[in-house]
């Protein structure tokens, strides 16, 4: 029996455990495929765009009652089945004094990037008091939500150390690759830091009541398999072994990684994301048996007409049609100009097609 099989020990079920979400992360079956889209919750919605309106990226996500209400926005618009934490994935490195800025544009940027092994001083434990704010908001969004499950999420070590070491976003991660195998053991000593925080900043959100968490890895598919396995993997597996006691679902998501899929699946998360570029039976295939799948429709389809996204769309639900669990979602988070009635269509689609 899988940590997800039931709730924590000594623990009632909560509200949200019979969701058709949980149980599809659970494998069990369902009334319809669940659907929730990463990024639901942002720049692709104008009653998002009218709150942010001159309020920094960061300082949005430290605000308890904004964050609740941008968190609630795409499941009031959309009916998804489960909502997702509205935060940024750089929001603990913030927290413990990081010194780092998201620049319209361009992305999370760092002042003093992580390069020397006396640089590793700059990451301090991440307490529960860093981050008072995400309790808060969480509190505020269960409170609304009933039995509408709420995920939360932070970034894996890698996707993080990628961030530290090259300063900001990167095509090639040259500088985190040049550390990563020039000096392994300082890279592994970063990436245990990291595990760390991460851990920390996951057990906050759960035991706020968040249901699920999920992790993104966003850049790991720019490894090959042999590094990921002895350069990243462990850190992963540390996160999630981390929470694994708490009973909630545990996803994992990166982007281009079809050919790390199955180390994925055996870095200890639930629910394995897959991103469109591999169909869901054949990522089925390489993860193996004894996880659920997410996934993956191509945001970009969105963008194509109602009867193009139906055909996608069906494409998606009958590769997996075998599957031991499936949650709906793209195979990356939505794109800033999708028409957001397109995304209603979507939810409401698959719910028809899939009602059993």
């Amino acid at each position: 029996m899988s940590a997800i099989d039931r709730p924590a020990a000594g623990q009632p079920p909560t509200a949200t455990y019979e969701s058709a979400f949980l149980k599809a992360c659970r494998r069990e079956p369902v009334p319809h495929t669940p659907v929730w889209f990463m990024r639901q919750a942002g720049r692709s919605l104008p009653e998002y765009l009218k709150v942010r309106e001159g309020i920094a990226m960061l300082d949005s996500c430290m605000r308890p009652e904004l964050v609740a209400e941008i968190t609630l926005q795409p499941v009031r618009r959309h009916n998804v089945d489960a909502a997702i934490y509205y935060s940024d994935i750089v929001v603990p490195l913030k927290a413990i004094g990081i010194d780092l800025d998201i620049k319209p544009g361009v992305g999370p940027v760092v002042e003093n990037p992580i390069r020397t092994r006396a640089d590793l001083a700059q990451l301090r434990d991440l307490t529960p008091g860093d981050v008072w704010y995400v309790t808060e908001a969480i509190k505020l969004l269960t409170a609304e939500l009933g039995e509408t499950p709420l995920i939360g999420f932070a970034g894996a070590p890698f996707t993080l150390a990628s961030y530290l070491v090259e300063g900001g976003p990167s095509k090639n991660h040259e500088h985190t690759k040049a550390l990563m195998y020039g000096d392994p053991q300082l890279w592994a000593d970063l990436l245990d830091r990291l595990a760390e925080i991460t851990s920390a900043f996951l057990k906050v959100q759960i035991e706020a009541g968040a249901s699920a968490v999920q992790l993104f890895d966003s850049w790991v598919g720019a490894l090959a398999p042999a590094d990921y396995r002895r350069s990243v993997m462990p850190a992963s597996t540390k996160v999630f072994e981390s929470v694994a006691g708490y009973g909630v679902p545990r996803i994992h998501f990166g982007v281009g990684t079809g050919e790390l899929l199955g180390l994925i699946g055996e870095a200890g998360a639930d629910v394995v994301g897959v991103d469109w570029r591999v169909p869901l039976d054949e990522a089925a295939r390489r993860v193996g048996p004894g996880k659920a799948l997410q996934g993956n429709l191509d945001p970009a389809v969105l963008f194509s007409t109602t009867e193009a996204v139906e055909t996608k769309t069906r494409e998606v639900l009958d590769a997996a049609a075998g599957l031991e669990g499936h949650v709906f979602n793209l195979g990356h988070g939505v794109l800033p100009s999708t028409d957001p009635d397109a995304l209603t269509r979507l939810v409401e689609h698959v719910h028809q097609q899939t009602a059993r």
